[in-house]
């Protein structure tokens, strides 16, 4: 984030006029609908009817497609993967990725989320394996100038077209097809976006919104990575116009990092878990083998801090994002800790000095796919605590 720093240092002598806006109520952010389509996302922290229904709909497809009802009175455990944000530190997640695949012990997930640069990484690793030579080349051949142009306006220091053109190049209708297949074999797919408004997390069901297979859907579909990838200040923000009985308003979305830098969906499970009850099942069986791609350091990284006001800034900004990453681990681990399931974390490791010349270096990106696909083509050591627990109980 420190490479940030040309773009923040002066935002606070730039000034324009606003223009007037209408926020969705706080009340109304589960019930809108977004381009004609309802109950496609959540609000972090809030248990949601629309996830607990379809969470109903994923243990039928399940009974559907493998297994008979008696088979859930055993224990079932699930594989998920949570992809931190991270920029173009994303190079590392997309190298491990593809080293994993390598190694022949990737396993198929039945859930993926997704936050920030996580959120473009989020829908190839869904897809599997097939997908592994086009999330290398998302990030190892584009450089800073490929995904923003620099663009002084009212609420950003860059215009986004060339990101946009991006998405529109990789997330196209034959992808969300394939994703809406999957979808409908009760696997799950999740992108965060932050919404400005109302400083909470918003989940989007990304296999719910390919399913519905319409222009409008695929719209949506990437205006969610748009939004998830949107760093404040540095891209402009994202407003999706939204209806709730024939009133329209207008929601600000930023990157999905600025709430959580990871996330599972102990955001909405306990939706999930009423649904399981409903089904007449014991939540306890329901288990889950989670892994964390940290897209950045979880350790602290010493740095002699030059006595200008970008490198101030952008230090801090760098100590608050590791600070909320590691404090989002704990999160999970404590969620597995309560017998849900097992923390598996990977990370960049404090070691590794990056030596990027520009935001999206592809020489330094290269460097970092490289290093996440060695570590996991040889069998990554995945760490079984967060930061700080290591040594506790020895």
């Amino acid at each position: 984030m420190k490479r940030f720093c040309w773009l923040i240092f002066s935002i606070f002598i730039i000034s324009g006029c606003a223009a007037t806006r209408h926020a969705t109520p706080e009340n109304l952010l589960n019930n809108v609908n977004v381009f004609g389509i309802q109950d496609v996302r959540a609000v972090g922290g809030i248990p949601s009817d629309s996830f607990k229904k379809d969470f109903i709909k994923l243990l039928e497809q399940e009974e559907k497609a493998n297994f008979s009802f008696l088979d859930f009175k055993k224990i079932r455990t699930y594989s998920v993967l949570a992809i931190s944000g991270g920029a173009a530190n994303g190079a590392y997640g997309a190298g491990l990725l593809n080293g994993w695949s390598h190694s022949g012990a990737r396993p198929v997930f039945k859930v993926v989320t997704g936050v920030s640069t996580g959120a473009i990484i989020a829908p190839f690793a869904f897809l599997g394996t097939d997908y592994d030579g086009k999330l290398k080349e998302f990030y190892t051949k584009y450089s800073t100038r490929d995904v923003a142009r620099m663009h002084l306006s009212n609420n950003a220091f860059t215009s986004t077209w060339p990101l946009v053109q991006l998405i529109e190049k990789y997330f196209d209708e034959g992808l969300l097809k394939k994703i809406a297949v999957e979808y409908n074999n009760g696997r799950r797919l999740y992108v965060g976006t932050t919404n400005l408004d109302a400083q909470r997390l918003i989940i989007w069901d990304m296999g719910k919104i390919a399913s519905i297979g319409d222009a409008n859907s695929l719209k949506l579909f990437r205006k969610v990575i748009l939004a998830s990838v949107s760093i404040p200040m540095a891209f402009p923000p994202v407003y999706f116009n939204v209806e709730f009985q024939d009133k329209m308003y207008d929601e600000m979305h930023v990157d999905g990092g600025v709430v959580r830098q990871v996330f599972f969906l102990s955001d909405v499970i306990r939706g999930g878990d009423r649904a399981i009850k409903e089904r007449g099942m014991d939540v306890s069986n329901i288990h889950y083998k989670i892994y964390i791609i940290r897209n950045g350091y979880a350790d602290a990284i010493w740095q002699e801090v030059p006595d200008k006001l970008s490198a101030i800034a952008g230090r801090s900004m760098d100590t608050m994002i590791n600070a909320q990453s590691i404090g989002d681990m704990y999160q999970v681990y404590t969620f597995t800790q309560l017998g849900r399931g097992d923390f598996n974390l990977a990370y960049i490791p404090a070691t590794y000095v990056s030596k990027a010349k520009q935001l999206f270096d592809p020489v330094e990106m290269r460097r970092l796919f490289d290093l996440g696909f060695e570590e996991a083509a040889q069998g990554y050591n995945w760490k079984k605590t967060p930061p700080g627990l290591e040594e506790v109980g020895k």
